[in-house]
C-alpha cells in the first residue's frame, strides 16, 4: 500500500465513534482544529453520525430555501446547523462523515484534498468500492446541494455518482478535513430538499444493516490510514474537561444565521 510521508509526529489520536447532533458534532471538529492550531493537540481521526439527521452548511454559505428550517423526516425535525469548513449543504442521514485534523500540508489546495483522500481511495478500494476524483468546474459554488456537483476534491464510483464529499479548513499550522460517505441515504428526501434528482445510482446498504456495516468501514478505513499516513493511532475518548470545552462551542453552530469568525 502506498504511504505518505509527513511531517507531524507518528503518534495521533483515535476518538472512538460517535453519535450525537450535528450542532456538537461540528463544535468538536471546530475545538480539535483549534486546539491542533495552538500546539495543544496530536493529529486526530475520527468518524461520527448525526442524531438527529440534519442538514449542514457551509461555513459561509450565505444562501438557503427557508423552508429549510422547518424539515421533517418520518415525523421527526431535521436540525439545520453550519460547518466550519466550506462548500456547500450536506444531508446527513444515511452516512458516514470523518474527520483528520493535522498539521497543514504544503502545496496547493486541490493537492491537499489528494493528500489526504487517497487513504479513503485505498481503504474502499478494500471494501471493493473503485473511487477516483471528480471534475465539476467553478460553477459549482451556485449549486444549494453539495453532493450534485463533484470536484477535484471530491470521490465519485465507476458510473460517475458522487460518493464522498470533502471540505477544509486551513490554518497557519494546522488543517481540517472532514466528509460525508454516501451508505442508504433516503433518495425522496434528497428530491426533497433540493429539489434535484439524488446524485447516486444505488446505496451501499440498507437501514437494517447499516450498524454493522458502518463498523466494517471504520475499521477498514482506520486501519488504511494508519498504513498511508506511516502512523500509530491512540484511541483515547474525550475528558469531562474536554467535553466542556466542546459544549461551550455549540451554539456557534446550532444557528446557521450566523458566520462563526472562530
Amino acid at each position: 500500500m502506498k504511504q505518505l510521508a509527513m511531517e507531524s509526529p507518528s503518534t495521533w489520536r483515535f476518538i472512538p465513534m460517535l453519535q450525537t447532533s450535528g450542532a456538537v458534532q461540528m463544535a468538536i471538529d471546530a475545538w480539535l482544529f483549534k486546539q491542533c492550531e495552538k500546539g495543544q493537540h496530536p493529529p486526530t481521526l475520527r468518524f461520527y453520525t448525526l442524531c438527529p439527521y440534519a442538514l449542514s452548511l457551509g461555513h459561509l454559505q450565505k444562501q438557503w430555501p427557508t423552508e429549510w428550517h422547518n424539515l421533517t423526516y418520518q415525523g421527526q425535525p431535521l436540525d439545520l446547523v453550519r460547518r466550519p469548513t466550506g462548500g456547500r449543504a450536506v444531508l446527513h442521514q444515511g452516512n458516514l462523515t470523518y474527520a483528520l485534523i493535522t498539521s497543514a500540508i504544503t502545496g496547493k489546495s486541490w493537492g491537499t484534498y489528494e493528500k489526504i483522500c487517497n487513504f479513503l481511495i485505498q481503504g474502499w478500494q478494500t471494501l471493493g468500492i473503485e473511487l477516483s476524483y471528480g471534475s465539476a468546474g467553478r460553477g459549482y459554488i451556485h449549486n444549494p446541494s453539495c453532493f450534485n456537483t463533484a470536484t477535484a476534491a471530491d470521490l465519485v464510483t465507476a458510473d460517475g455518482s458522487k460518493f464522498i464529499g470533502s471540505a477544509q479548513r486551513k490554518g497557519r499550522n494546522t488543517i481540517l478535513q472532514h466528509g460525508s460517505m454516501i451508505l442508504s441515504t433516503d433518495k425522496d428526501l434528497f428530491q426533497e430538499i433540493f429539489e434535484q434528482p439524488a446524485p447516486w445510482n444505488t446505496s451501499l446498504c440498507n437501514t437494517q444493516e447499516q450498524d454493522g456495516w458502518i463498523v466494517k468501514i471504520v475499521d477498514t478505513l482506520t486501519e488504511t490510514a494508519k498504513q498511508y499516513f506511516g502512523i500509530e493511532l491512540v484511541t483515547q475518548p474525550f475528558t469531562d474537561l474536554e467535553w466542556q470545552d466542546i459544549l461551550e462551542l455549540r451554539s456557534l453552530y446550532s444557528n446557521p444565521k450566523s458566520f462563526v469568525k472562530n
